[in-house]
This record gives structure tokens, sequence and C-alpha cells, in this order.
């Protein structure tokens, strides 16, 4: 999906609106792909097409209809009603993002589905994006090469080529691809070899087995750490719909102007496949409330690395929240100015520099702070001291009242009238503030 610029939607008119729908919809959201609905089995008795696509306005989905810009086509597959219709406004849709394709380009495209079939061996489904197909070229797919033997229509009729956006079946494969891998033609069939080859060792690598890997907060820490992320982006499943919404609202007040929680989607009941799909996609950790993930979750989860954590009560989950979000931010600088000191005299020494003889009218001087100098109200210079000395001899501090020798660190242009500041700077860790509405779910 996050190679494509639109999706199709198929919902059941007789069904309505499912939480695998809800997961469909959630993920084309967060890949910021344009939609398109399609309501099927409209020919059945039962089937409601008004009631769907009101449920689909509830899902931030605005069709047409309801004064909304996504495009919208109810149809029955198995009688063909509508089909035409929909056809249309996915060429409307195509020519509203303008999407073109070059034909005279080597072929790429994605395979839709693929077998094993036992007469002529792995057979392939693709859509052709870009370029146009021939038999006879050598491509690579996924971890697979080879060479395009023979190809077919949707109705099995062979063809000799087939340009953009034209669905194809491919006769030619080295082993049977997986949904989704990318199409490509090559030149020289040594290359496409090695590169499958390549592609084959690396998953054979226990640590490049996996793909895209969801997040974890660990994950989130380090990476907005490095500057690589400001928003970490959460799944939230509970036992009731009330509930799900109060704490997504209490996680979401957790945000600040520097880092900020994205709830990407909110539902109830137990924690499905399509959670972690969507975990997958959107690079989020599931949060759940009184619920727990099925075995296919947890599979699912385990192979895509994808957090999941559950929760009995909302303070527990804030309160990891907030750890992982008050562990990024910046900390809080503290300037404690110790003292002053007047310039009285300067003395020039050799192989020294500049030596400011002076007073110290408030607090203390102490040698291993911050030095400030100030001329006029207005600071000329910010360092360290270099030393500090009683008539002659070295000294960690100097009281008020007391009269001290001065030297400035790499500044020697120090002035009689000028003010010397003792300061030191304090590194303060900031917190998140605790929200009301927390406590309150």
């Amino acid at each position: 999906l996050a190679a494509c610029e639109g999706a199709i939607l198929v919902v059941d008119a007789t069904q309505g609106i499912q939480a695998q729908t809800l997961a469909n919809v959630y993920m084309a959201m967060n890949l910021n792909l344009r939609l398109i609905p399609v309501v099927n089995k409209v020919d059945l008795p039962s089937a409601n097409v008004q009631k769907t696509m009101q449920d689909l306005l509830q899902h931030q989905v605005v069709l047409e209809e309801f004064g909304g810009d996504v495009l919208s086509a109810a149809v029955s597959a198995k009688k063909g009603t509508g089909v035409d219709l929909l056809l249309e406004k996915i060429l409307l849709q195509a020519d509203v993002l303008d999407l073109k394709a070059n034909p005279d380009h080597r072929a790429q495209g994605t395979v839709v589905e693929s077998t094993l079939d036992p007469g002529k061996g792995p057979l392939a489904t693709l859509l052709v994006q870009r370029g146009t197909l021939k038999v006879g070229e050598n491509f690579i797919c996924g971890k697979f090469s080879g060479r395009v033997r023979a190809l077919f229509d949707e109705r099995g009729n062979t063809m000799t080529s087939a340009g953009p956006s034209m669905p194809v079946q491919i006769l030619g494969f080295d082993g049977v691809p997986s949904a989704g891998d990318s199409f490509l033609v090559v030149a020289d069939a040594a290359e496409a070899r090695d590169i499958a080859q390549k592609r084959q060792r690396l998953e054979r690598e226990p640590q490049n087995r996996r793909g895209q890997r969801g997040g974890t907060l660990e994950d989130f820490s380090r990476a907005l750490k490095e500057g690589q992320v400001t928003t970490l982006p959460i799944i939230i499943k509970a036992d009731q719909g009330g509930p799900a919404e109060a704490r997504a609202d209490a996680l979401a007040q957790l945000s600040t102007p520097e880092v900020r929680v994205e709830v990407v989607h909110r539902g109830v009941g137990a924690i499905s496949d399509s959670d972690v799909l969507l975990a997958k996609a959107s690079g989020a950790i599931i949060l759940g409330f009184h619920v727990r993930p099925d075995s296919n979750a947890r599979a699912s989860a385990e192979r895509e690395q994808v957090d999941i954590r559950t929760y009995r009560v909302i303070y527990e989950a804030v309160d990891d929240i907030r750890k992982a979000l008050e562990a990024l931010l910046k900390p809080e600088e503290r300037e404690t100015v110790l003292g002053e000191a007047e310039v009285l005299q300067v003395f020039k020494v050799s192989k020294v520099g500049t030596i400011a003889g002076s007073i110290v009218r408030s607090g203390m001087i102490q040698r291993g702070t911050k030095a400030r100098v100030v001329r006029d109200g207005v600071t000329v210079y910010a360092g360290s001291f270099s030393s500090l000395k009683r008539f002659k001899d070295d000294v960690k501090e100097v009281r008020e009242g007391l009269e001290c020798g001065i030297g400035i660190e790499n500044f020697n242009d120090v002035k009689v009238g000028d003010r010397i500041e003792s300061f030191r700077l304090e590194e303060i860790k900031r917190t998140l503030e605790p929200t009301a509405s927390a406590g309150a779910a």
C-alpha cells in the first residue's frame, strides 16, 4: 500500500462496517491514500447501502453524498451492477491525482497474488505500474529472478505484452513470490540472479529476517533523542467504547510543543492481527485495557516486533508514556549567581595575562564556577576563572568585603569599573504535568 496513491475499500452491504474494515480505513489514512469505498452485494434483499455509507461518515470518511470529496460506488460483483460506474470513478480519481505512467520504460509492477500450478509451475498475477512488459524479458521480483516465458490475461488468453495499469499473469519465476513483492525488468539475466541470491541470503540471516518493524517505547525514545521523530503513535484497544475514548484523550493530553502523542486508532475488543498490521504500517505501539491479544495477534506481533502492552488501569499506561516523553525533554538550565566583584585596578603580568585587582561587593567569588564580565550593564564576556588569589596565595573562594586578584580564562580586556560575576548553571530535569483527565479516567 505504501507505494500506491489510492485504494479501493470493499464493504459488504449486508454486514456493514466490521473491525477489519476499520483497520483498513485507518491504515489508508495513515498512509495518506485516497480511498474509494465500494459497497458490494447491493443485489441482496438484506443489503443496506445507505446505512453502510453513514457508518463510514462516523469514521472520518466523508463521501460526496454527504458533502465530502471521497468518491464511492455501490456494486454487485455477482451481477456486474455498478461496475461501469466504479471504473469511471477510478479514472476520475486518477485524473484528479494526475496519475500517469510512461509506457516506454522497463516494466515495473507489484505482485497481486501468486500460486504454484501443478502443470505450469510458479505463476504470479502482476499489476504493471510503469513501462511495458514483454515476453522474453529478464526480471527480478522479491527474492526470485526469472525470464518471462508467457503472459496471460484475466481470461487465460496468451499475450505478447502488457502496458501500465494492466493486470497480467506471468510464467517464468524461479520460485513463488509473495503478494506485494516489487517486480522489475532488468537487462542482464546474470545480474537478476545475483540480486535474487543476495536477497535470499539476507532473508536467511536472523537479524535481517524481518522487513518492516513495528515500534516500541524504547525505539521511540532512542529515535527522538537522535532527532528523528517528534511523535509517539499509539493504538488503543479497550473492552468498552467510552473508556477507550477517555483513555485516548488522557494520553493525548500528555503532548507538549516538543513531543506529541498521536492516537492512530482506538477500538473495542481483543487485540487482533489487524491491529498489529496497522501498528506495523504506522510504527505505533498497542495499548490494551482489560483486553489481550489473541494467538494470531501474538504471533504477528512477535514476527513484526510490534510492542503490545496491556494494562488494568489507566494510571499505569499514563505513567509509562509520561516517563518515555520526559526522558526526551531537554533539561532546563537554571542560573544561580553566587557573588559579584568590582574591578579596582588592572595588572599586566607577563606569561600570565591580565589580573583584575577587585573587591567582592556581594556573595562570594568561587574559582570553579563560571565567570561573567559586565561593563555598563552589558555582558562583554562569559567564560571561566583562570586564577583567584588573595595576596600571593591561590584560594578557592573569596567572600564579601575582601580584596582579591582575578584572572579570566582567554580574556585580557578587563577594565577598571567592570563587574565580575561568579555564577553556576544547573540542569533541571523537566517533567510533564499530570492531567486531570488522566486521573478521572
